[in-house]
């Protein structure tokens, strides 16, 4: 009995957090399927329609496949950029020793704490000096430099349980470090690679304040701030069209952690575990 009461009450929990998390989305599903965002409150017909997701695909106005493209590609530089520079520090860190490599991490962890609100004027200030604001390089900077923390640390985790004997083996056969790293070490740790590539990348992807503060239109403006600046024919907001627009952003998000699920995990927790 006890048992059984346990199991319901875990199912229940379960329920009661999905439900929870998936309320947003499935709201933002239904609004964007509605003819008018007033269907409960004013009790207007629901009336389901796609022409919110119309109007965000062939609207030329609305530049959202500008905005699209601009994240893809900034994301993707940045994820493989902070991953790449993790990785060689990662390795640096957990087979060469040398005075104060242990303040790499914890410094990088302190300044990550730093709120965003407190460097962005300055940020705003250096990119205007070099003639930057507007550009990708105005954004994947400082989304590699955020990134970082985060990249290595899963990179310290996991390299830090990789056999050091692997290396010793490499360097009594001829092996230069970086070949060690590229060649050996690397196709070990490809778990942590993926996870840290696919977590940098949605960091980067639903970044706001940054995009916001140093793009202007839609030649390097990101989705998030594309979807907030969405502003209807007469200065309404068209709440159909951002929420259509925020599905259709969704997607590639929750593709990548669908598909890469159990990499993620895998990655996120083999580093964790001893052996």
């Amino acid at each position: 009995m006890d048992s059984s009461r346990s199991r319901t009450l875990t199912y229940a929990g379960a329920l009661c957090i999905l439900a929870f998390s998936l309320f947003p989305f499935v709201w933002m599903i239904l609004v964007s399927l509605a003819r008018s965002p007033a269907f409960l409150s004013e009790g207007t017909p629901f009336g389901p329609t796609l022409e919110n997701y119309v109007d965000v695909i062939t609207g030329s106005s609305l530049e959202f496949g500008s905005y699209l493209r601009n994240s893809a590609l900034i994301s993707s530089i940045v994820a493989v950029s902070a991953t790449v520079i993790a990785g060689c520090a990662a390795y640096a860190v957990t087979r060469m020793k040398f005075p104060g490599r242990m303040a790499i991490p914890v410094g990088l962890l302190a300044l990550s704490m730093l709120p965003q609100i407190s460097l962005v004027g300055y940020l705003f200030n250096l990119m205007s000096d070099l003639g930057w604001v507007n550009t990708y390089q105005a954004l994947a900077l400082p989304y590699i430099a955020l990134g970082l923390p985060l990249a290595l640390w899963i990179m310290l985790s996991h390299f830090s349980q990789i056999p050091a004997d692997l290396d010793k083996a490499a360097l009594v056969d001829g092996a230069t470090r970086f070949q060690i790293l590229r060649m050996v070490i690397a196709p070990v740790a490809m778990p942590a690679v993926v996870s840290t590539v696919i977590l940098v990348f949605i960091f980067s992807f639903n970044e706001f304040l940054f995009a916001l503060m140093l793009t202007v239109d839609h030649k390097a403006r990101t989705v998030p701030v594309g979807i907030a600046l969405f502003e209807g024919l007469h200065g309404q907001t068209p709440w159909g069209t951002i929420m259509a627009a925020a599905v259709l952003s969704c997607v590639p998000l929750v593709l990548i952690a669908a598909l890469f699920q159990r990499r993620i995990i895998h990655g996120l927790t083999q580093g964790a575990v001893k052996g």
